[in-house]
């Protein structure tokens, strides 16, 4: 029980969307004054996070705006809030020829602030910008929540909603570039490009979603000189075909049971839609859709399997970029002012002329030796490190109370994403929410999945709640 004597205190460590939903999906699903709802973000705005809290006006959503809601019931409610406050004419690039809206995406962060706002306002949830940096459990059951500046919260029922780990570098850039200016280990810091000249050489180490936003945003800055992009198989994010009909195929009846018998279905179903005309946009909808019952048939060493074999594959075609940032991809490939390589990185040091960068081509083509001006790493979050990532995951591992996932995708939680501790049973008051619970849930990226995952977790908690003090304080 926690410190108020009668009303339980439910603590959410991370207010980007994965927190503001649950805060918001659990306030709205409880009588006035059930219980008192916390959100811990030192950002100045609920709903932003590390996604949508950005100030770079060519971020952009990268799926069109009707399918993007913090309601799974209303999937165009976003795209109403854009028209009904008149945000668009703010954004005039962000409705494309055929009408798909793909605006700011600090333009979903606000929408997300604006719907939360009168539960702030009303007290039904509470913004504590305090950075957590402990979590413990008291001998009561409690879990004291410890904020850097010193704030200490008692709580009946916490959930981790943090965001992902920090990217992690490949460690032969760490050795050789770690503090020169010209070496950018995590491109999702603000400000992490002012740097760069117009004319600067510049080298990009991987070729996804976070790629392509480097690329647009120095674009839009001016910048001109040779943008390399490396990744080991030389894929890169592709576009949408917005034209593309509804998912097609199925995966679930039965479920494969194994990464290889899944692609071979996969290219399978691509084949079949390409008999009718219909792209591989469709099939890969299809799968996403379909993401959660296709892990759950996996077994540990099939999850393993395909995360090491398929999933750069599954990354390139199921997260898309937007039509803007596709477009300038395109005209900066047509001018060759970008070039898209498959190697990793050999050696590096810091030479006469720029940075020096040995690369390892792909198939055994050989070493090709390079000279930058800027090193920017734009690699995948680095989930194995996640317990190691926040001082407060390293005291819950220490302590037994949280354990990584096997698959090496975030924190194990069972089927209500309640965590599981060392000793292998489940917390009933620790929670996960959002992408850090995939290793059970398996497709927990697309935000139509974080917010069914979000309201989830919001009824596992109001499930919980000693009837008592809701009828109490109801």
């Amino acid at each position: 029980m926690s410190t108020s004597s009668f009303l339980p205190v439910v603590a959410i460590v991370g207010g980007g969307f994965s927190g503001a939903a649950v805060a918001y999906h659990l306030a709205r699903s409880l009588p006035a004054h059930a219980a008192r709802i916390v959100v811990f973000e030192p950002r100045a705005r609920l709903g932003g996070g590390l996604a949508y809290d950005t100030d770079e006006p060519v971020n952009r959503i990268n799926v069109p705006a009707a399918r993007m809601s913090l309601l799974p019931d209303d999937g165009e409610h976003f795209a109403r809030w854009l028209r009904a406050t008149g945000y668009l004419a703010t954004d005039p690039g962000a409705e494309t020829a055929d009408g798909h809206v793909f605006t700011r995406r600090s333009a979903f962060g606000r929408y997300v602030a604006n719907e939360l706002a009168p539960l702030l306002r009303s007290g039904a949830v509470e913004h504590h910008r305090g950075r957590v940096a402990a979590i413990t459990r008291q001998e009561g059951g409690d879990w004291r929540i410890a904020t850097a500046e010193g704030t200490v919260l008692f709580a009946d029922t916490v959930v981790i909603a943090t965001t992902h780990p920090a990217p992690r570098a490949p460690a032969v850039l760490e050795r050789a570039l770690a503090g020169h200016p010209g070496y950018i280990p995590d491109a999702t810091v603000p400000g992490a490009l002012r740097h760069i000249g117009a004319l600067d050489r510049v080298l990009v180490v991987g070729a996804g979603l976070t790629a392509a936003d480097v690329i647009a945003a120095l674009d839009a800055r001016g910048h001109r000189g040779l943008i390399t992009a490396v990744s080991r198989r030389g894929l890169r994010a592709r576009g949408h075909d917005l034209a593309a009909p509804a998912p097609f195929g199925s995966f679930t009846a039965p479920p494969a049971r194994s990464a290889r018998a899944l692609l071979r279905r996969i290219r399978q179903t691509v084949a079949e839609a390409g008999a009718q005309g219909i792209g591989w946009h469709a099939v890969l909808d299809r799968v996403r859709a379909e993401g959660g019952a296709i892990w759950r048939a996996l077994s540990l060493v099939e999850r393993r399997r395909l995360l090491r074999f398929l999933r750069p594959y599954w990354d390139a075609h199921r997260f898309r970029i937007a039509p803007q940032v596709e477009a300038v991809l395109e005209q900066r490939l047509a001018e060759g002012t970008l070039a898209f390589r498959a190697a990793s990185i050999a050696a590096a040091h810091d030479g006469t002329g720029g940075l020096a960068v040995r690369l390892r081509l792909r198939q055994g083509r050989g070493l090709e030796d390079g000279r930058f001006d800027a090193v920017v790493v734009t690699t995948g979050p680095g989930h194995e490190t996640v317990l190691e990532s926040q001082p407060f995951l390293s005291g819950l591992a220490a302590a037994g109370h949280v354990q990584a996932d096997p698959a090496g995708l975030g924190l194990l939680v069972d089927e209500q994403s309640r965590t599981i501790a060392a000793d292998g049973r489940p917390s009933g008051t620790l929670l996960v929410a959002g992408p850090l619970a995939r290793g059970t849930f398996g497709e927990l990226m697309g935000l139509p999945q974080v917010t069914d995952h979000a309201v989830l977790v919001a009824r596992e908690i109001a499930a919980s709640l000693p009837a008592a003090q809701v009828r109490a304080h109801g």
